[in-house]
């Protein structure tokens, strides 16, 4: 598989690493949530929303700052159990910037793809381009320790869990498809894209009334249905169904905490699946 160097990607990212570098040296900004503050803009540009980054070139520092707080509204939307609503749609300064229609209601709609596609663009490149400006911004130096973890302390974005950065010598290669060819499937566990079902006593739904149900109204999406084990007399009053990707979980949810169905009359109730130790 073909690779590229680190010095590559910095010269490929420059201007991403620019802008960082406003971010955490300029606007001395927390420096784990301007990590996932690019990772934001990196997964809108690749949701069809091009040359975000490129565009704050050149931007008054005001503006660049304002833009930074709108992405942080946009990740505190993702964390929010409720949906957050805004007047104008929250994020007016990212809307002229693009030109395009967006509001904190996508993000709402789209949350769950959001969450994982932004972890991506986190872990695959944002902790590999930036890592000698995070050096920098944690303790003033430029002096990198290659091949060491850089824990970047952050509790204010759990959701995303904890950020640790490795250096690497500027000659390291990196696999071009994992870095340059990402997609939207790399890096989602199955639990990123399963669904916790819940069904009526008395009114029993079968394994094959749910595959077809979901089928019949979002085509091929259902990789797999795990029934409740019950004694053959009783009745499963809760599944496990994964989807083959995580855009059918939002879809099937629309925005809202859980969604309501009728399979065949019978009464079903779909939410995101969390895994509980």
């Amino acid at each position: 598989m073909a690779s590229v160097s680190l010095e590559e990607l910095h010269h490929y990212h420059k201007i991403d690493r620019d802008v960082f570098s406003r971010l955490v040296i300029q606007f001395k900004r927390d420096p784990a949530e301007s990590l996932l503050v690019m990772a934001v803009w990196l997964w809108l540009e690749e949701k069809g929303y091009p040359n975000i980054v490129v565009k704050m070139v050149g931007l008054p520092d005001t503006i660049v700052i304002g833009l930074a707080n709108e992405a942080v509204l946009c990740l505190k939307c993702l964390e929010s159990k409720t949906p957050l609503v805004a007047p104008g749609g929250g994020i007016p300064l990212t809307a002229r910037l693009m030109e395009r229609d967006i509001s904190l209601q996508m993000f709402n709609q789209n949350r769950f793809s959001a969450i994982s596609g932004i972890k991506n663009f986190l872990n695959s490149v944002c902790c590999h381009i930036f890592n000698d400006i995070l050096q920098r911004a944690l303790d003033g130096t430029s002096q990198v320790i290659l091949n060491q973890p850089l824990v970047v302390p952050s509790s204010t974005h759990p959701l995303f869990g904890a950020i640790t950065v490795v250096p690497k010598p500027m000659g390291s290669d990196f696999s071009i498809g994992g870095l340059w060819g990402w997609q939207p499937t790399d890096g989602v566990t199955e639990d990123d894209r399963t669904m916790f079902l819940t069904f009526s006593r008395g009114f029993p739904v079968l394994e094959e009334e749910v595959k077809e149900h979901f089928t019949e109204l979002y085509g091929d999406c259902v990789e797999s249905v795990q029934m409740e084990t019950v004694p053959s007399n009783e009745q499963p009053l809760y599944a496990r169904m994964v989807l083959h990707s995580v855009t059918f979980v939002d879809r099937i949810l629309n925005g809202k905490r859980i969604s309501k169905f009728r399979v065949n009359g019978k009464h079903m109730w779909a939410r995101k699946y969390e895994r509980r130790e």
